[in-house]
């Protein structure tokens, strides 16, 4: 049996039908944040609940505690230094990990407010760092420490990569979530799964066009979740967008068509791609990492 399904002919380049789906650990009690480093041939995660940091050796397949605690860490990334750079519900900040281990602190406030609870992070090719900003770490002690939002909304927001300035460039998603850029950078999408505080809400991800200032503008609606949510997801170098979907993965063609399904049986957090070749997509489902090598690369 295929571990994926074909909704459009697309699709079928850009899959190997004699790859499996490859469960490679569990103990996770909410599985997120995955980011790889190639230098290292390894992957980091978040274990949001167990407030601690995994990571997989992909020489051996062995699986160890990266960072505990972690902050109650949820999305992760690699910058263009190679630096892990991570969001963090317990401290309500982004961080960035040096080369010597030490942790700096990229981004706590806005205007003087603490942040929410930063979810998922990019980095832009002019080392700018954009983060969302939902209330989910405060939300309960779950997911972090349940308090009262100091800026009262949910927004993006972008680091400046050279002066750190934090800037407010989304205001009008309810609870902005995954984030990724076209190959070209030209267009930033973004998912809203504001449908967890409204449930008549849909869980969709929308797509603005980046104008001449490097700002978004214009969104428009890329794709609705039927069944669960739009979490966090990722795009190939084709421009395909691979995004958790309720119980699976969706990939969904740069002109909105869904054209391939590969079904997990758990909820899925967030994927990204790995491995030597940029080929290996990791998913992390709730309690477990995942991975299937794909004929295109992230």
């Amino acid at each position: 049996m295929l571990p994926f399904i074909v909704h459009d002919a697309r699709f079928n380049a850009l899959v190997f039908g004699h790859a499996l789906l490859e469960k490679l650990w569990t103990g996770c009690r909410w599985a997120e944040g995955p980011a790889y480093f190639p230098a290292g041939r390894y992957l980091v995660w978040s274990d949001i609940p167990n407030n601690r940091m995994m990571r997989f050796d992909e020489t051996d397949g062995s699986v160890s505690v990266f960072r505990q605690p972690s902050q109650s860490s949820n999305g992760n990334t690699r910058d263009r230094q190679g630096r892990l750079v991570s969001c963090e519900h317990g401290a309500r900040r982004v961080s960035r990990t040096e080369h010597d281990g030490s942790i700096t602190v990229l981004a706590d406030r806005f205007e003087g407010r603490r942040l929410n609870s930063p979810n998922d992070v990019i980095v832009k090719s002019d080392d700018s760092i954009w983060f969302s900003d939902p209330t989910y770490g405060i939300d309960s002690n779950y997911e972090g420490t349940a308090a009262e939002s100091e800026i009262g909304a949910s927004n993006v927001y972008r680091i400046d990569g050279r002066s750190g300035a934090i800037s407010c460039v989304i205001t009008d998603r309810v609870k902005p979530n995954g984030l990724a850029f076209s190959p070209d950078e030209s267009i930033l999408y973004v998912a809203d799964t504001g449908t967890t505080h409204f449930p008549e809400m849909p869980s969709t991800i929308s797509a603005y066009t980046m104008n001449a200032d490097g700002m978004p503008v214009n969104p428009r609606l890329f794709a609705t979740c039927p069944d669960g949510l739009f979490d966090g997801f990722r795009g190939d170098v084709h421009g395909n967008i691979w995004t958790s979907s309720g119980r699976s993965v969706f990939c969904f063609a740069p002109d909105d068509t869904h054209i391939g399904t590969i079904p997990v049986g758990e909820i899925v957090g967030n994927v990204c791609f790995g491995g030597i070749a940029r080929n290996r997509l990791y998913i992390c489902g709730q309690t477990s990492l995942y991975s299937l090598f794909l004929n295109t690369t992230g």
